[in-house]
């Protein structure tokens, strides 16, 4: 790896690490630059899986302050969001990518108009206070396994899917939820690393140069997300998450 792919790396790392903590989807960033290195498209995917995982533990530390009053909430959904993840890996190992690859563009932009038209959706399915206790359980679960699962197949826009659908059976600040995300994808990151530092072929060089630059990116993003308000934070996270989906939509079917 020469100089300017360090410098290549290292410029992904930041950008991704910040959009990760305020929107999800930066790993739309250091996959593509991950290949134009010169990485296999399998390799260069568990070798980015890899890589932003610092990222997001340095957002949930600057987004700590919103997590206060949580701690039964991310203890609970964090063991699930570790299942769903061990399950996502192991598609991701064991199965061809193509047929995912299809759906998921669709998958992004269904999270981007969900966050977009949460209020509507509230009107339609209920608001979160009208839940009884059990039912919010069980359906934040659902959420926070399946969006797992996709987390460990693939990872990108993890975040917008999961602010959406959190937004949806949450009764919080989009902030907060916003801090919860940190901490889901954290847990994401985490049982990735694991799996495929173990199962597959990661490029170390690689991931060591990205992995500290998403540490400042994710720690400075997570600290400007705190500062936004809810209207602009949201237009972000659905901004980020309709450009997503249409490279998703140009990748999977017109490249």
């Amino acid at each position: 790896m020469d100089i300017a792919h360090v410098v290549l790396l290292v410029g992904a790392g930041v950008a991704a690490g910040a959009v990760n903590a305020i929107a999800g989807g930066g790993s739309l960033i250091t996959f593509p630059t991950l290949i134009a290195t010169g990485l296999p498209s399998v390799e260069a995917n568990v070798t980015n899986s890899v890589s932003v995982f610092p990222g997001y533990v340095s957002s949930v530390v600057g987004s700590r302050a919103d997590l206060a009053g949580q701690g039964y909430r991310v203890r609970a959904t964090v063991v699930t969001a570790a299942a769903g993840t061990a399950a996502g890996c192991a598609l991701l190992l064991l199965t061809p990518a193509r047929a995912f690859e299809v759906v998921v563009p669709f998958l992004v932009l269904g999270a981007a108009l969900t966050l977009a038209f949460q209020e509507r959706l509230r009107a339609l399915v209920g608001h979160p206070r009208a839940m009884s206790p059990r039912r919010a359980a069980i359906t934040l679960h659902a959420v926070v396994f399946t969006g797992a699962v996709y987390g460990g197949y693939f990872g990108a826009a993890l975040g917008v899917m999961y602010v959406a659908a959190l937004a949806l059976i949450i009764d919080e600040p989009l902030k907060r939820i916003n801090a919860l995300k940190n901490v889901l994808s954290a847990a994401v990151g985490f049982v990735t690393l694991v799996v495929f530092a173990i199962f597959a072929r990661v490029d170390w060089a690689a991931a060591l140069t990205l992995a500290p630059a998403t540490i400042i990116g994710g720690y400075a993003g997570a600290r400007l997300a705190r500062r936004m308000p809810a209207r602009v934070l949201r237009y972000v996270i659905v901004s980020f998450g309709t450009a997503i989906s249409l490279l998703l939509f140009y990748r999977a079917f017109l490249s």
